[in-house]
């Protein structure tokens, strides 16, 4: 067992995006709203109420702006409070990280996912910490890192979520080949980067939420490119496998890709039902207004 708690999360959001052009020719995906918050914001928000206290975003040129997302801003809060708009007010101020616990870090080039966690390796340290994919988000009634941080704290070592995925898309995916399983948990003994569906072995995925030990750091420092020409997160985790615990969880909740535009789109429907502001006018138009 760790003696470590999971203190630090790692945002890679310095991507570009391009399936959502033209919508992020200049505006960052991950400020994509799903209802009323940006995609970043749902997965720091994720984070936080899992006890999660740093934040560190691993930028990309002309993305400041997910930086000042976080931040106060002054003159908006300025002038919700002078036109008595207390709502607006406690929106605008919602989620602002006290001063130094968001870091932003660069990512000079695009090298992949794992090249992106090895970015934030002087501000990760040498402690257990999460990774976040904003492109992976998960409607749940508890957070989906907070039932990965449970399992770490009982069995230590690397955690990641996972869910089953059809046969003929394995080749999409970061594919686990697995021991024990007791229908949530199951013992990792492989990995591998996207295989095709003949050579899988299995057809369970990791999704965007990790829990890693610091030394998989020392693998990343290797830059080796695999898949894609890119330094995959993947290889890194599977030279792990061995040294140290390693579990996939089915995590509960639903997932959604919000890196495709059906994905998005489902995560807004989604989410706007479970939102009791507007739930009730967009079922009622889901299930009548449309009927026609």
């Amino acid at each position: 067992m760790t003696d470590h708690r999971v203190r630090r999360a790692v945002f890679p959001v310095a991507g570009l995006g391009t399936r959502f052009l033209p919508a992020t020719k200049v505006m960052p995906k991950e400020m994509l709203t799903v209802v009323d918050k940006p995609l970043i914001h749902h997965a720091v928000e994720e984070a936080a109420a899992a006890g999660i206290e740093e934040f560190i975003l691993v930028n990309g040129r002309g993305k400041s702006v997910l930086e000042d997302h976080f931040d106060r801003a002054f003159e908006l809060d300025w002038a919700l409070e002078n036109r008595g708009k207390e709502e607006g007010l406690k929106r605008s101020r919602a989620l602002v990280p006290p001063a130094g616990n968001v870091v932003s870090v660069r990512q000079q080039a695009p090298l992949g996912l794992g090249h992106a966690v090895w970015c934030a390796r002087h501000a990760v340290g040498d402690e257990p910490f999460a990774v976040f994919l904003c492109d992976d988000l998960v409607l749940s009634d508890k957070p989906c890192i907070g039932e990965l941080l449970e399992v770490h704290a009982e069995t230590g070592g690397n955690v990641v979520a996972v869910e089953e995925v059809p046969r003929d898309q394995t080749n999409r995916y970061g594919i686990l080949d697995i021991g024990d399983d007791d229908g949530r948990l199951v013992d990792v003994r492989g990995l591998v980067e996207k295989p095709d569906p003949a050579d899988a072995p299995s057809n369970l995925s990791i999704i965007g939420r990790y829990i890693l030990l610091p030394e998989i750091m020392d693998h990343l420092a290797k830059q080796e490119p695999k898949a894609g020409n890119e330094i995959q997160l993947t290889d890194a985790m599977a030279k792990m496998i061995g040294n140290a615990p390693f579990h996939g969880l089915r995590f509960s909740g639903r997932r959604f890709d919000c890196g495709s535009k059906l994905g998005f789109i489902q995560a807004n429907i989604a989410f706007g039902l479970a939102d009791a502001e507007i739930g009730p006018a967009l079922d009622k138009f889901l299930n009548e207004d449309t009927a026609s």
